[in-house]
This record gives C-alpha cells, sequence and structure tokens, in this order.
C-alpha cells in the first residue's frame, strides 16, 4: 500500500489497537533488515524511542533487555527503533549488552507510519522528534495494544503483562 504525504498522516494518526499494523522493512544493527511482514506468526513488542544514549531511552532499553527471557518465554520477540544510524545502534548495543534488534528510522519512514512523528518541545523551543511509544503487534500482524507517550518507569513489565495474556 503506498500513501502519500497528508493520506499517510490521516491514517497514522488513526491507528488504533485492532487496525493492522503499518507494514516496515528497515535496516538493523550490525547489518540486514527486518521487516514486519517477514516476522508474522510471531508476537512482536515494537517499542519507538527518540534517541541512543540519553537517560530515558537507555533506561528503557535496558528494562526491556532485562526481560527479554520472559518475552521470549511467551513467543514474543523485542524490537527498538530510533532514528540513530545503524552505527550508533551497533555502538549502544554493545555499550549496554542489548541482546535484541534496533532498526535505524532515519527517514522517519516508521514513525510517520505509526503517527509518532511529532512536534514537540523542549526549553521553548519546537523541533520533530519520535513520540515515545509501543506497538504490541499480535502473531497476525494487527495491532494488540498501543502505548502513546510512555513513561519509562514500570513500562516494559507493563507491556510483558499484555504480551503473556495475549
Amino acid at each position: 500500500m503506498q500513501w502519500e504525504g497528508d493520506e499517510r498522516k490521516a491514517a497514522a494518526m488513526t491507528l488504533q489497537e485492532g487496525d493492522p499494523a503499518p507494514d516496515f522493512t528497515l535496516p538493523r544493527d550490525g547489518g540486514g533488515e527486518i521487516s514486519l511482514g517477514a516476522l508474522r506468526g510471531r508476537k512482536i513488542v515494537l517499542y519507538a524511542y527518540p534517541k541512543d544514549n540519553t537517560p530515558a531511552c537507555t533506561e528503557e532499553a535496558i528494562a526491556f533487555n532485562r526481560l527479554r527471557q520472559e518475552f521470549a518465554a511467551c513467543g514474543t520477540e523485542i524490537i527498538g527503533v530510533s532514528p540513530d544510524s545503524t552505527k550508533k545502534h551497533v555502538n549502544f548495543k554493545r555499550k549496554y549488552e542489548l541482546d535484541f534488534p534496533l532498526m535505524a528510522d532515519e527517514a522517519q519512514a516508521l514513525a510517520n507510519a505509526y503517527g509518532i512523528w511529532v512536534e514537540k518541545s523542549m526549553y521553548g523551543r519546537s523541533y520533530m522528534g519520535v513520540e515515545r511509544s509501543t506497538f504490541l503487534i499480535d502473531a497476525d500482524g494487527r495491532l494488540a495494544r498501543i502505548w502513546r507517550k510512555v513513561k519509562v518507569a514500570g513500562h516494559a513489565e507493563e507491556v510483558l503483562a499484555a504480551a503473556q495474556a495475549l
């Protein structure tokens, strides 16, 4: 499905639980690509974060990594995505011993499709960036749960409980 500008934005902003998850194919740390279509039949935690090596993003990655065995036990794969490059992801993974893939969304294709490339402000300055969000995608490729404007504390545990119940 090809969308143009405003159509893509309108569709992304109306994503709801139960909708088909927008497909993606993005480069990943260490080479290669990840595509949602290739993961059909598995549950996926797709968590989007603004930037590698920042306090909240690091805390969130470590929390998901700490629970990766529990996610695996309930048949759920964890995938992180940010606008950072694959090279930055490799360094981030190595530094914190993360054991799940990180995708590079440098052109914000996934962020736009999922409606998480938003206007933000800091210190009175507006800019575009990723809204910290998590999507639990079921084995049929549908959005089972959506968390937007995520607060990191306790979030990975909440997502795990939802994945275990799915």
